[in-house]
């Protein structure tokens, strides 16, 4: 840090269990990714490629070493892993992954449909290759699944081999865990963390208030996903209660 601020809230150091910080990259070019790391990498544990953005980014093998040398774990979005499920492309899906050595895969039903033992059995033949991370919740506005749902579904993919699972917000945070307002389902996250142990979860919450809401519940060191680029080093000021937002909080 740059000078001494006394009683911040003390942060897990990086490589963390808990307290992460999973940026979204849309389409970032290489000198934009550049610039990221420069400021925020410091503060940034993982990097999804959005979707199947991947898929049409140009340079990417380029991109991804900019990641990886900058000692900042990357991985492709779920929706990727769905679009080549959906069309019998499994082996080729974990061919990609092993291509460019993927740190992580992220599996997750947001867009299609599938058997949750199905999906728990992806989970479990990609958790022998490479670090699963799972995402809940569909990316559909009118689908609302009730707590318990939310509950059973994250415990069997944890037991299944997940390293995390994701609750789902989409980029825009408002779904899953949200309401379309963006407004957090509170009774439902209460309802979740009676069962599903905190370090378990990343929250996706591309919002500034929403990622308040979630600091101001769990702490410093929670797990908070979908973060772009431009918002890591604010998010970095939330977390330490030297933004207005937080600024008692942690007094």
């Amino acid at each position: 840090m740059n000078y001494q601020i006394n009683n911040l809230p003390e942060r897990v150091a990086k490589p963390r269990q808990s307290g992460i910080t999973m940026v979204m990259d849309k389409g970032l070019s290489l000198r934009q990714a550049e610039d990221f790391i420069e400021v925020g990498g410091l503060y940034t544990d993982m990097v999804k490629l959005g979707w199947a953005t991947s898929y049409v980014t140009p340079n990417l093998t380029e991109k991804l070493k900019l990641y990886r040398d900058a000692g900042i774990p990357v991985y492709f979005g779920g929706t990727l892993f769905e679009a080549m499920i959906v069309r019998n492309q499994f082996d080729d899906y974990c061919r990609l992954l092993d291509k460019f050595q993927m740190d992580y895969a992220e599996v997750s039903d947001g867009s299609i449909t599938m058997e949750h033992d199905v999906k728990c059995e992806y989970i479990r033949k990609l958790s022998k290759i490479t670090t699963v991370i799972s995402e809940v919740g569909s990316k559909d506005v009118q689908k609302i699944f009730a707590p318990y749902k939310w509950i059973n579904l994250m415990r069997a993919e944890i037991e299944a081999g997940s390293w995390k699972v994701i609750a789902e917000a989409r980029e825009s945070g408002n779904v899953g865990i949200y309401r379309d307002s963006g407004e957090v389902r509170q009774g439902l996250v209460d309802e979740i963390l009676t069962q599903i142990p905190e370090e378990s979860i990343i929250w996706e919450a591309p919002q500034k208030a929403q990622q308040v809401w979630f600091i101001k519940l769990i702490g410093a060191n929670v797990s908070l996903g979908n973060i772009a680029p431009a918002d890591v080093i604010p998010l970095e000021t939330l977390r330490l209660g030297i933004r207005s937002d937080t600024f008692d909080h942690f007094l």
